[in-house]
């Protein structure tokens, strides 16, 4: 089974610090992988990496057997960054956003029933409500949500997401697992603090401690055996209560 993204010794530093070490691994088709750890343990820096966003110090990353740049397969992928100014200033509704995730280079209109993917996106996170509404009167949360229908609505093969919980309240967070559960065999790599309801969809869990993966294996296997480790544990907590925390 051939590697849709991989890391080879892989360095990264930025600020004249070291963000990444030594980072060794394989992502294959069809796994549901979180990229787990405490705050400032380089879990965002590890998703940029892969994707072309940083310079790497040491080492090589390829998505879809190929180095990130132009030749890309980019309509194969679909990236959720942790923070976003869409639609900032611009009088753009949530829906028209949706939309242009259907946009390629190729293809530079939306394609024939984009409106119906779209809208069934925003259903996906809880959104359906505010189709027509300017992206800019949208609340954090609300616009991040925005960006993750705009993902959903690609059917990407693989779906990279950084801290997809954050301002999402416990509800929209369980549609939106179970929107991803629904597309099946779809390789999903995602950042996450506080599991949440992405407990029971991820399979395996890579876990980052001051720059370095310290476990990579079964999600059960790579987390705490109960609620009560100290504060610097890099794994992240399961949910103990049907509340979401969400960090920042």
């Amino acid at each position: 089974m051939s590697a849709l993204a991989t890391a080879a010794h892989v360095d990264v530093n930025l600020a004249g610090n070291r963000i990444l070490e030594d980072i060794d691994l394989t992502i294959r088709p069809g796994q549901r992988v979180g990229i787990l750890g405490a705050n400032g343990s380089g879990k965002s820096t590890l998703i940029k990496a892969l994707l072309g966003l940083v310079p790497l110090a040491k080492g090589e990353v390829e998505l879809f057997g190929q180095t990130p740049g132009r030749q890309l397969p980019w309509a194969k992928l679909a990236y959720v960054p942790q923070t976003s100014a869409v639609g900032a200033g611009v009088p753009t509704s949530a829906l028209e956003v949706v939309r242009a995730g259907l946009l390629t280079g190729r293809r530079p209109w939306p394609p024939k029933g984009s409106k119906t993917r779209a809208l069934a996106a925003l259903a996906a996170v809880g959104l359906e409500d505010i189709a027509r509404q300017a992206v800019a009167q949208l609340s954090g949360g609300q616009r991040h949500r925005v960006l993750l229908a705009r993902a959903l609505v690609r059917d990407p093969e693989l779906l990279i997401m950084d801290e997809p919980l954050a301002g999402v309240d416990a509800a929209s967070a369980e549609r939106l697992v179970q929107a991803l559960e629904r597309r099946g065999q779809m390789t999903c790599l995602v950042v996450l603090h506080d599991l949440g309801p992405f407990e029971r969809y991820l399979r395996r869990g890579i876990v980052l401690s001051h720059g370095r993966i310290v476990a990579d294996g079964p999600l059960a296997e790579v987390l705490p055996t109960d609620h009560h480790h100290h504060h610097e544990d890099p794994r992240p907590r399961r949910s103990r209560t049907p509340e979401l925390e969400v960090r920042p």
